[in-house]
C-alpha cells in the first residue's frame, strides 16, 4: 500500500497520515557496527517530531520560517524534517562534511532561525549565525546562549496540529553540489516533492515490509525522497548505520535484512571488488563453474520475471548483501554501464536514473522493461525533456520541464532568469535520445574539451572506458586545463589517476597505453599522471574537477606527465 500524493496539499500531511496508517510498523532501525542500537515503530516517530515541533512553537517557529538541520545519518534528521514541515517552516539540509567556513556561509545565506546539529558539528562551526539546538552536549559543560540541549528540547509538550500550507509554497531550500563561492539554494515546493513521489512511488513502490539503507548523506536529494519520504509513504522501514565504514556496512546488509539502497558509482565499484575478491578466494574448479554461470546469464534477457532464478543461482553473491536485495538505485554520477549490467544478470537490478537538485530529484530513470545499462532511462511520467542544439543535430543540452522543478535560486535571480527559461531548466548536461527513447548522457558543458581537429569530448565519456584493475580513482582533464601555459598545438588528454596502494604505476601507464588505442584516435588520453591522495568529491561523491585541477596547477608541473607517445 502506497499513500497517494493527490490527496496532500504538503509533506506534513503525507508524513502524518503515514503514522498514523502505519502506526505500528517499524518505521525506523538504527545500527551501530552492525549491531542493532534503537528501533522506533511509525507512532513513536510521530511522538518524537511533535515534541521537536513543540519546542519550534515555543521558540516563535511558524510558517516560511527557516530551519537548518546538519546531522548524520539517523532518526534525528527525519524527526526534525517532519517537525519543521508540521510547523509549516522551511527546511535547509546542511551537509555535515563540508568545512565550516562554508556551513556558515549557508547558514547565514539561508537566513535560517535555528539550526539543528551535532555537538562535534556544533563546536566545529565557531560562531553560529542563529539559535541551534544540539545533540550529544556533554553533560559537565554549560550550554552557551542561543543553544538548547536537544534532550530538552525533545522533552518539550508535543504540538499534534499541523499549519496550513500550500503545494506552491516552499518546502526545503537545497544547496546543489559545489557551494564555494557563490551559493546555489534551490527553492523547492511541496508540490514539487509530492509530484516526484507520486511518479517514483507508481514505478518503484517501497512498501510495508522493505527495508532501505539510508547509507548517502540525507541532505542529499536522493537519499531524502529515496530513503525518507518514498519509504514513510509506503510503510517501510528505514535503516541507519551510525558508523559508515565498509566492514561495518557489509554487516549492516546482513544483518538487516536490506531490500533496497541508493548508491554511487563508487560504492557499486567497491561492491563488485568484494565479489570478485570472494570468486577468487574460491577452489578453481568453483571459480571456473561461476564464470560459466555468469557468461550463460549474461547471455539472457534481463528482464524482472528473472530476478529470482538469478537470485537463487547466485545465492552465494546475493548472502554478501544479506540475501533480500531487491534492487540497489545508482546515480549521483556517470554510473559504468558494464558494472551496472553484471549485477543486474547477476540478480541485483540496478536502477538507473539522472537527475539534479533543481528537479527535486529525478529526471530520467529506467524502468527495468528490460534493463539497459546504457542508457539514464526514459523521462519520468510528468515531466517533458528535451535535447535542444544551437548547431543543430541530435545532441545538445538536455531541458526539462514539469512540476518538479525549483522555483528559483534563493536570492539571485540573475541565475534563476539564467538556468529558468520559459518554465524550463536548462541542465547544462549534454546527451541525445537514441530510437527507444532513452536518454543518453555524454557529459557536462563546463566539462567539454575542444579538441584541435574541432572535436567535443566530454571526460565522462572517456573516463568510463579505461577503468582497470590497480587504479582506485580516474579523471580526464585537457592539458592546456590543467596547466594553462601549455604550448598551443601540444594539448592533449591527460588521465589523472590514483593508483591502488600495492600497484606498478609503469605497468598502469602500459595498460592505459594499449587501451587508449582501442578508443577513437580524438579521445585517445596522451599523458597519465598518478596522484596518492583520494580525489575531492561532494557529499553525493561527485567529482569536484575544478578543485582537483587547481590542486594539480599548484602541485604538478607538466613535465610530472607521463608520456604515452608511441
Amino acid at each position: 500500500m502506497m499513500l497517494t500524493p493527490d490527496r496532500f496539499a504538503h509533506l506534513g500531511e503525507l508524513l502524518r497520515e503515514a503514522a498514523l496508517t502505519f502506526k505500528s510498523e517499524v518505521a525506523l532501525i538504527t545500527y551501530r557496527r552492525g549491531q542493532e542500537y534503537a528501533r522506533y515503530t511509525y507512532l513513536d516517530f510521530k511522538h518524537r517530531a511533535e515534541a521537536l515541533a513543540g519546542w519550534l512553537k515555543g521558540a516563535g517557529i511558524g510558517p516560511g520560517d527557516r530551519v537548518a538541520v546538519m546531522l548524520t545519518n539517523q532518526p534525528g534528521w527525519l524527526e526534525v524534517a517532519y517537525a519543521v514541515f508540521a510547523r509549516g517552516g522551511v527546511l535547509v539540509p546542511l551537509d555535515y562534511k563540508l568545512d565550516a567556513e562554508t556551513q556558515t556561509a549557508l547558514l547565514t545565506h539561508s537566513g535560517a532561525r535555528v539550526l539543528f546539529t551535532e555537538y562535534g558539528l556544533f563546536r566545529r562551526l565557531g560562531e553560529c549565525p542563529c539559535a541551534a539546538v544540539v545533540r550529544e552536549w556533554p553533560e559537565a559543560e554549560a550550554v552557551t546562549d542561543g543553544t538548547t540541549r536537544w534532550e530538552d528540547a525533545a522533552a518539550t509538550a508535543g504540538c499534534t496540529r499541523l499549519e496550513a500550507r500550500s503545494r506552491k509554497d516552499t518546502a526545503t531550500i537545497v544547496y546543489s553540489s559545489g557551494t564555494s563561492g557563490r551559493p546555489k539554494g534551490c527553492m523547492l515546493s511541496h508540490g514539487a516533492y509530492l509530484s516526484q513521489y507520486g511518479s517514483l512511488s507508481a514505478l518503484y513502490p517501497i512498501t510495508t515490509g522493505d527495508r532501505y539503507f539510508s547509507i548517502l548523506p540525507t541532505n542529499h536529494a536522493i537519499d531524502f525522497m529515496v530513503g525518507f519520504i518514498g519509504p514513510f509513504g509506503g510503510g517501510a522501514t528505514v535503516v541507519h548505520e551510525l558508523t559508515l565504514r565498509p566492514d561495518t556496512v557489509r554487516a549492516t546488509l546482513a544483518a538487516a535484512g536490506i531490500t533496497h539502497m541508493s548508491v554511487v558509482p563508487l560504492l557499486l565499484e567497491a561492491f563488485e571488488r568484494r565479489i570478485d575478491e570472494s570468486v577468487a578466494a574460491l577452489p578453481h574448479w568453483k571459480q571456473k563453474a561461476f564464470r560459466a554461470l555468469e557468461r550463460t546469464f549474461a547471455a539472457l534477457p534481463p528482464r524482472p520475471e528473472s530476478m529470482a532464478l538469478r537470485a537463487r543461482v547466485f545465492s552465494q553473491v546475493h548472502a554478501a548483501f544479506g540475501g533480500k536485495v531487491k534492487m540497489l538505485i545508482a546515480g549521483g554520477a556517470w554510473v559504468d554501464p558494464r558494472r551496472a549490467t553484471r549485477f543486474t544478470h547477476l540478480g541485483i537490478p540496478v536502477v538507473i536514473g539522472y537527475g539534479l537538485t533543481e528537479a527535486c530529484t529525478v529526471v530520467t530513470v529506467n524502468d527495468l522493461k528490460p534493463f539497459r545499462g546504457d542508457s539514464v532511462g526514459i523521462p519520468l511520467p510528468g515531466l517533458q525533456v528535451e535535447v535542444r542544439s544551437d548547431a543543430g543535430g541530435d545532441t545538445g543540452e538536455v531541458w526539462v520541464k514539469g512540476p518538479s522543478l525549483m522555483q528559483g535560486y534563493l536570492d539571485d535571480p540573475e541565475l534563476t532568469a539564467e538556468t529558468l527559461v520559459d518554465g524550463w531548466l536548462r541542465t547544462g548536461d549534454i546527451g541525445c535520445f537514441d530510437a527507444a527513447g532513452h536518454l543518453q548522457l555524454l557529459g557536462r558543458q563546463k566539462n567539454m574539451i575542444v579538441t584541435a581537429g574541432g572535436k567535443n569530448i566530454y571526460p565522462e565519456d572517456v573516463e568510463s572506458s579505461l577503468e582497470l584493475p590497480g587504479i582506485e580513482e580516474l579523471a580526464v582533464f585537457s592539458s592546456a586545463y590543467l596547466w594553462p601555459q601549455t604550448r598551443l598545438g601540444s594539448e592533449s588528454l591527460v588521465a589523472v589517476i590514483r593508483p591502488s596502494v600495492d600497484a606498478d604505476v609503469a605497468a598502469l601507464t602500459d595498460a592505459l597505453k594499449a587501451r587508449a588505442r582501442t578508443l577513437p584516435e580524438h579521445k585517445r588520453i596522451g599523458a597519465v599522471v598518478a596522484v596518492m591522495d583520494a580525489f575531492p568529491r561532494t557529499a553525493s561523491m561527485k567529482l569536484k574537477r575544478e578543485v582537483l585541477a587547481e590542486t594539480l596547477r599548484t602541485t604538478q608541473s607538466p613535465d610530472a606527465a607521463i608520456s604515452l607517445a608511441a
